[in-house]
């Protein structure tokens, strides 16, 4: 009896320290943010605020041009995202449901695509760019997030769709439909959690892409939110309030965008890591 207990319990508590050691990073990120400056720089470590202000939010919204860094990064995060998943929903049906010559090897190259780090490319898409005489525009930003998200949306979406039975494609078009209509009526709304997993990644990961914003949108009006962020680091010290206070801003969106999708994007990932 006490073995079967203890067998229960300490999973348990492996689970509750994994959740701790998570979710305190987040707590002092937003708690930090809510404090005065004197808590903050305090010699012992304040662990509720007590005096909760929102200078430090003020501090972080009145930097130059915040609006139109937040409209940039949700239109190119927004945009390649939504490239990403016309392209790699096409390509991911063509690879589950046909047969051709270098399909193999077509898949392979995503994969490896998938692995390499991209900060490797930062100095040769910085010269094409240069000399396509685009830099500080959001076009190639969008471009280079759709390429970045792209192999894993293709990789995760095959997985769904080979899931889906070939039957009940065949049967729409028995009853009539293309194989697009097949496609569009039968195979997409199955494709749901899918989608909803695929879409949030390739927002997370676009939303805090900083190398190549960096480098590619140097004018005030073309920079992303990232930059924004990194903005309170000065040579003079570092503002720890409004730095806490923009990270807790920045965070907010992919919350909001969790919490919505949570349930579909986590049966999204698991269905599509082990089908297909």
């Amino acid at each position: 009896m006490k073995r079967s207990l203890i067998g229960r319990l300490w999973p348990n508590l492996v689970a509750v320290v994994i959740f701790i050691l998570c979710v305190f990073p987040v707590y002092w990120m937003f708690a930090t943010a809510f404090k005065p400056t004197g808590d903050i720089i305090a010699e012992n470590p304040v662990w509720f605020p007590t005096d909760a202000t929102l200078e430090h939010f003020k501090t972080a919204m009145d930097v130059d041009h915040f609006w139109t860094m937040v409209g940039n990064s949700l239109t190119v995060t927004v945009l390649a995202v939504l490239f990403s998943l016309i392209i790699g929903v096409t390509a991911a049906f063509a690879l589950a449901r046909m047969r051709f010559k270098g399909r193999r090897g077509f898949i392979i190259g995503f994969m490896l695509a998938q692995m390499a780090p991209w900060e490797v490319m930062v100095i040769a898409i910085y010269i094409i760019v240069r000399d396509a005489d685009m830099l500080n525009s959001l076009i190639p930003l969008t471009l280079f997030y759709m390429v970045m998200i792209l192999p894993f949306t293709l990789l995760t979406l095959r997985g769904f769709v080979a899931a889906v039975p070939r039957e009940l494609e065949e049967s729409a078009m028995v009853d009539g439909c293309t194989r697009m209509q097949a496609f569009r009526r039968v195979i997409l709304p199955l494709l749901a959690p899918g989608l909803m997993s695929t879409s949030l990644f390739g927002f997370i990961t676009a939303w805090n892409e900083f190398p190549m914003a960096l480098v590619l949108n140097k004018e005030a009006d073309a920079k992303t939110l990232p930059i924004w962020l990194s903005s309170f680091q000065t040579a003079f010290g570092d503002d720890w309030g409004a730095t806490m206070a923009a990270a807790s801003l920045f965070a907010i969106p992919i919350l909001i965008l969790f919490v919505f999708l949570q349930r579909r994007a986590v049966a999204g990932l698991t269905d599509g890591a082990v089908k297909g």
